[in-house]
């Protein structure tokens, strides 16, 4: 009883759901950086709908507090904090065309338990789509 409770750091799909859309983007993303960055941050912020934003970021450290999603092609970090809002949330990434393209954080609400306001929250630079 003596040994410090960790919680897992290492993630798997069904933890993190991404689309295949947004999956071969991620990836197509990280080679364009190349080894400057370690991964690619998801992160959960208080404002925008209904109360959190969520959104994607390079990210070159780890901190003791992220847990790993290791496709093989990149590593997604994600902290215990983002990780709780994640649940039943898909990251897709939707092209509309004319140069529109961006990443949808969809269900959020069914993570956070709200209802109504907009239906994907976030992007690679946060806020809300339609």
């Amino acid at each position: 009883m003596g040994a410090a409770q960790s919680f897992n750091t290492s993630l798997t799909h069904s933890d993190i759901n991404i689309s295949e859309a947004a999956a071969e983007k991620l990836k197509e993303l990280f080679e364009e950086v190349g080894d400057e960055m370690d991964a690619i941050r998801i992160f959960v912020s208080g404002g925008g709908c209904s109360g959190m934003t969520y959104g994607m970021t390079f990210s070159d450290e780890k901190t003791p507090y992220d847990s790993v999603l290791d496709t093989g092609d990149y590593k997604v970090y994600v902290d215990t904090v983002a990780l709780n809002y994640m649940r039943g949330v898909e990251i897709d990434f939707v092209d509309k065309g004319m140069g529109e393209a961006s990443f949808v954080f969809n269900n959020v609400f069914a993570a956070t338990g709200g209802s109504g306001g907009c239906g994907t929250c976030g992007s690679a630079s946060g806020g809300c789509g339609s």
